[in-house]
């Protein structure tokens, strides 16, 4: 803050430096000058109308006192005889006022130059102060500039040394990052070094489905697989060999798989088949789907599902898991490697729907009229059919991605999951699914349920 004392009335007051840059400013200002020159002309004008009016005042004064003169000249002229010594009076006393007004005017004269001076003056020492402050400001203008300078000056310095440290944190934030980079791109590497040891494990597995699986070899590792897992995710099951030859022929394995209450509520009928790149008579996957769908009839199972090694090449099997609904009812054909996820799929689909099969047994023991209970049961199963088959293709569609390049692992995820999302809604489907639901439009069942009602309310 600054204190600045006016020159007129003695008063002290107080401007920041934003105020004492605008008044410093004013002074220098053009228009400050111009407002001095201004001043000093009115001034000058002023004086000068003074001086014509003073002027005009004597002259009117003196032309009056002249007339005066000539009127009493006149009455001397008209009088002369007998008023010579009132004449001689008057003259003396009008040359003694015009002497007296010579000295008046000569009096204004002075006091006028004498005001100019006073005035001129006055002036002079205003415009010597203003210089004076003029002078001052300009001493405190550039002391708050240098002052202004310092501080920009230690500001850059501390900017300076901020620069200094936040570009320190950026080098070593960058070095941190390229750490992390690193630490990310040695898991990723790993992370592909497995996924390579898992694309190079199921290459070679194709490589030796000729050599290795021969015969009951791929019979040994489907029970070995199914084993493995037998304890945890299948402790309700039975799953053995085929030994049941009374009919003339039999599948390898029969699957089946109960609840709690001993109610089976899924059976598959598996039949492995393999043989050696140098057998003579190649056969196809198809020879063997008429018998292995007779054997399912035969040992009342409802799936029947080929485990193959058969036609290497084609990529139809090779695909994932093949529907053969369309030659054969509830039939597959997979690959070896899709022995376990084609047991899961379809016991998973079993369990949703065991709870529908409960009540279907009770309306069976009940004697009910189940037609439309059959129609809404089939819609059921297509859907069912047609979310497993988008399913397959999807499956299909994730290990093509995995047998062309690493690049496109993650478009297999994606598959995937889209798979198990047609799965899921497949599910919803049949949990969504109910008894009141199905028969919705079935007068008999209504009827049975009016009746339930009315026996609970009665009780």
């Amino acid at each position: 803050m600054q204190e600045i004392k006016c020159p007129k009335c003695g008063e002290v007051f107080q401007v920041d430096e934003s105020g004492y840059a605008a008044i410093v400013k004013q002074i220098r200002d053009k228009e400050f000058q111009k407002e001095v020159l201004e001043r000093e002309a009115q001034f000058r004008a002023r004086l000068e109308t003074l001086q014509r009016e003073n002027q005009l005042n004597v002259k009117n004064a003196v032309t009056a006192k002249e007339a005066e003169i000539a009127e009493l000249k006149a009455q001397i002229n008209a009088n002369a005889q007998n008023n010579k010594l009132t004449i001689s009076e008057a003259v003396a006393n009008k040359d003694r006022d015009i002497i007296a007004l010579k000295a008046k005017l000569y009096n204004m004269e002075k006091d006028k130059e004498m005001a100019v001076s006073a005035a001129v003056n006055e002036k002079s020492v205003e415009i010597k102060e203003l210089q004076a402050r003029l002078a001052a400001f300009e001493n405190e203008k550039k002391l708050a500039v240098n002052e202004i300078v310092l501080q920009k000056e230690q500001a850059l310095a501390e900017k300076n040394q901020e620069l200094l440290k936040l570009t320190s944190q950026v080098e070593a934030s960058e070095k941190e990052s390229k750490i992390r980079e690193q630490s990310i791109k040695d898991g990723y590497e790993e992370k592909l070094k497995m996924k390579e040891d898992q694309i190079a494990y199921y290459r070679d597995l194709k490589a030796r489905q000729s050599t290795k699986m021969i015969g009951e070899t791929l019979e040994q590792h489907c029970a070995i697989e199914f084993n493995r897992l037998r304890a945890t995710a299948f402790r309700n099951a039975y799953f053995e060999k085929d030994n049941d030859a009374r009919t003339g022929s039999k599948g390898d394995f029969i699957f089946r798989e109960y609840d709690e209450e001993g109610t089976e509520f899924i059976s598959i009928m598996f039949e492995m088949k393999n043989e050696a790149d140098e057998t003579a008579t190649k056969h196809k996957n198809e020879d063997f789907l008429k018998e292995l769908d007779k054997d399912r009839k035969e040992k009342n199972c409802e799936y029947a599902v080929l485990v193959s090694l058969l036609e290497a090449d084609n990529e139809l099997y090779n695909g994932g898991i093949v529907d053969m609904s369309h030659r054969y009812p509830k039939m597959y054909v997979v690959r070896p490697q899709f022995f376990i996820p084609i047991i899961t799929l379809l016991r998973n689909a079993a369990m949703n729907s065991l709870q529908y099969k409960k009540e279907l047994a009770t309306i069976k023991n009940q004697n009910i009229d189940i037609s439309h209970f059959e129609e809404d049961m089939n819609d059921f199963k297509e859907k069912f059919s047609r979310n497993y088959r988008i399913a397959r293709e999807k499956i299909k569609k994730a290990i093509e991605e995995i047998d062309k390049t690493i690049d496109h692992l993650q478009k297999t995820k994606e598959a995937l999951l889209s798979s198990e999302n047609n799965l899921r809604l497949a599910n919803n489907k049949a949990e969504d699914l109910s008894i009141k639901r199905l028969t919705r439009n079935n007068p008999t069942m209504q009827a049975k349920f009016a009746e339930l009602e009315a026996k609970k309310n009665e009780e």
